[in-house]
């Protein structure tokens, strides 16, 4: 993108963009990617099937709508899903189709501009890399006797983002007055919920919008590039981010530093979120689904009670699915899961084992006509090996498999 761009940059910003945004072969490349990722409908009630069905004219319509810069978007659907681990619920947004498709577009036309300069320990929601990339380097810096923590949390940080001061910073890359228009008719969408509209305020990025998380990193980045410049190695994904230090007075250093920047910033750090760690002793830090502790690894509470309410899900005693129905579904989640923590700690997996043989043995103990959860001679009734001739994915075994030298 940034070679086909070539020329149309004059002192580091970039001018003439609008018309890749509405380009045939951006908005298809964008509807292609909106049509993989599903969704609900937006306050339109039009769905990804509904818009495929004549796909051709609403993508012309998009594209006159933003060539001749009529296009606006439609406010954000708002609904509320379980919080994970916790009894509350956190909003959803969801864009129009329609909206997330124009998205969609800009974002593939801006995004190599700000990524091209973007700091090398940021990982979040960037091509390329990932939650594994950023473990890798927490590792690394651990190894390396980075082991005084601090483990920062930016309270809300997407809902406080001070738009005026965002826009200028999408400003000192960008001087296409419509490009920038577009993005800040993202930023001012109101959010429908149920029949009532909320007005924009002056804080934060809009609900489940394609382009927020880049916004969100482009906000960031003066950060990241500071805390480089005086030596501190910070590992950030998105506004989860901790900084790696050899001593607790350099950690001290490092937190004053983010304290000042972020109350420079017009952004609040979690009084009670934010702490100095020791990661060598008991307690330890959390990050990215993990926890780190005494040179050791393993998932961190919350991610081990979403993997059980999975498996609760499947798994009900009542369950009229056969059994190997039943562990097909399960071997969909436990492997997915095991791609993400089979860095763990030995001892996590006999545990989360066990765990899924009961919630089976439940079953086969209801029909057989007793009550009750799985208990003493179920055990013996039914032995692993019963399982694992069933096909059930047995986490231990793979972590073993996982570790063998390749030959």
């Amino acid at each position: 993108m940034l070679t086909a761009l070539t020329g149309g940059m004059k002192g580091n910003r970039w001018f003439s963009l609008i018309d890749k945004v509405y380009a045939d072969r951006t908005l298809e490349l964008a509807w292609a990617k909106v049509r993989a990722n599903a969704g609900g409908s937006g306050v339109d009630r039009i769905t990804v099937d509904r818009f495929a069905k004549d796909c051709p004219r609403g993508l012309l319509d998009l594209k006159e709508q933003v060539r001749m810069a009529s296009y606006q978007p439609l406010p954000v659907k708002r609904t509320w899903i379980p919080k994970p681990g916790t009894n509350e619920q956190r909003p959803l947004g969801i864009p129009a189709v329609r909206d997330r498709i124009v998205q969609t577009a800009l974002r593939q036309v801006i995004e190599p501009i700000f990524e091209h300069q973007f700091a090398e320990h940021s990982y979040g929601f960037r091509p390329g890399r990932g939650c594994k990339d950023a473990l890798r380097r927490v590792q690394a810096l651990l190894d390396e006797g980075g082991t005084w923590i601090v483990d920062a949390d930016l309270k809300g940080y997407f809902d406080t983002i001070p738009k005026v001061r965002l826009m200028g910073r999408v400003e000192e890359r960008i001087a296409d007055t419509r490009v920038l228009a577009l993005v800040r008719s993202y930023l001012d969408q109101g959010v429908m919920e149920e029949l009532t509209l909320h007005k924009p305020t002056e804080r934060g990025t809009p609900q489940g919008a394609v382009i927020s998380p880049l916004l969100a990193n482009i906000y960031l980045d003066p950060l990241d590039h500071m805390m480089a410049s005086v030596g501190f190695q910070m590992v950030r994904y998105a506004d989860d981010f901790v900084i790696l230090c050899r001593s607790e007075d350099e950690a001290k250093a490092a937190l004053t530093r983010v304290q000042t920047w972020v109350l420079e910033n017009g952004l609040t750090l979690h009084p009670e979120k934010t702490r100095i760690v020791d990661a060598t002793r008991p307690g330890g830090f959390d990050f990215l689904g993990y926890h780190f502790e005494r040179g050791y690894r393993w998932p961190r509470r919350k991610a081990m009670d979403r993997l059980k309410d999975k498996v609760r899900a499947l798994t009900p005693r009542t369950s009229g699915v056969s059994l190997g129905v039943t562990i097909t579904r399960l071997n969909e989640a436990l492997r997915g899961w095991f791609g993400y923590f089979q860095h763990s700690h030995s001892t996590t997996f006999p545990n989360v084992d066990s765990y899924i043989r009961g919630r089976l043995r439940s079953i086969l103990r209801k029909r057989a006509g007793r009550r009750g959860r799985s208990r003493g001679n179920d055990h013996q009734r039914w032995r692993n090996h019963y399982f694992d001739k069933l096909g059930l994915f047995n986490l231990t075994q793979a972590y073993a498999l996982a570790r063998q030298s390749p030959r």
